[in-house]
């Protein structure tokens, strides 16, 4: 019984939670923008503009502020993108078979909590984001749901008085090289690659996208009937020049 009730907690359907997505852009957006409609509170981890620690029911815009590195930084904007309400740190996770659509789970709560943001999957690709918490949340949050959390070993200044525009903000730079570890539900500290599977080394670049890879490949390809064809013609001419000599002699 207790494994069902896992299961249920670490993917909680979308369906039951109520989430509206719609990508607002093509696949090939590399700050992957994507608008979200919650019917329900949830809460995130980052760093928060005071009061937004737990986002309302509502609609949301997340896209990718930084992806240089092997850790990703998030942001939350309102629905027209005139604020920003969080700025979160995530670790690539992988998953072997990619959908067509928006995934995002969550981990539940004991009734009267929100639902906590856990991972987001942008469409058409293999790897996401497993979003990183606080080490006292993600204790909190480990012990609760049964299931190892993601957490910064350093104390970050959660709260801000205004939103974080650069990448070189200290508070983003500090969210890009603090330690991170996991935190197991009986209390054990684990590292990150037994919570998560990074992409492989071969995984394409951010900036490199599937449709010009497809677009660049068919070329490679026609270049052995060009060549064939180019043989006939030379064959062709050969035989027409020797009967050409035949006749003049």
């Amino acid at each position: 019984m207790s494994t069902l009730k896992t299961a249920t907690t670490t993917v909680f359907c979308l369906a039951l939670m109520g989430v509206g997505f719609s990508p607002a852009a093509n696949a090939s957006e590399w700050n992957r923008k994507t608008t979200m409609t919650f019917s329900g509170p949830v809460e995130i981890p980052g760093v928060h503009l005071k009061g937004w620690g737990v986002l309302p029911a509502g609609t949301y815009v997340f896209k990718i502020m930084d992806s240089d590195s092997d850790r990703h930084i998030v942001q939350i904007f309102n629905a027209d993108e005139t604020q920003i309400y969080a700025t979160i740190l995530a670790i690539p996770n992988y998953r072997l078979r990619a959908t067509d659509k928006t995934v995002v789970t969550f981990r539940e709560r004991p009734a009267g909590e929100p639902e906590a943001l856990r991972a987001w999957f942008y469409p058409g690709r293999n790897w996401g984001e497993e979003f990183v918490y606080p080490k006292a949340k993600a204790i909190e949050l480990a012990k609760e749901t049964n299931t190892p959390v993601l957490y910064t070993e350093s104390e970050l200044a959660l709260e801000v008085t205004q939103p974080l525009l650069a990448v070189t903000a200290p508070e983003v730079v500090q969210l890009k090289q603090v330690p991170i570890k996991a935190i197991q539900p009986t209390g054990e500290v684990v590292e990150i690659a037994a919570v998560v599977t990074p992409p492989p080394a071969v995984e394409l670049k951010p900036d490199v996208e599937p449709t010009q890879i497809a677009a660049v490949l068919p070329q490679t390809s026609s270049l052995l009937p060009l060549i064939a064809m180019l043989g006939l013609l030379a064959l062709g001419l050969g035989l027409a020049f020797r009967m050409v000599q035949k006749r003049m002699l």
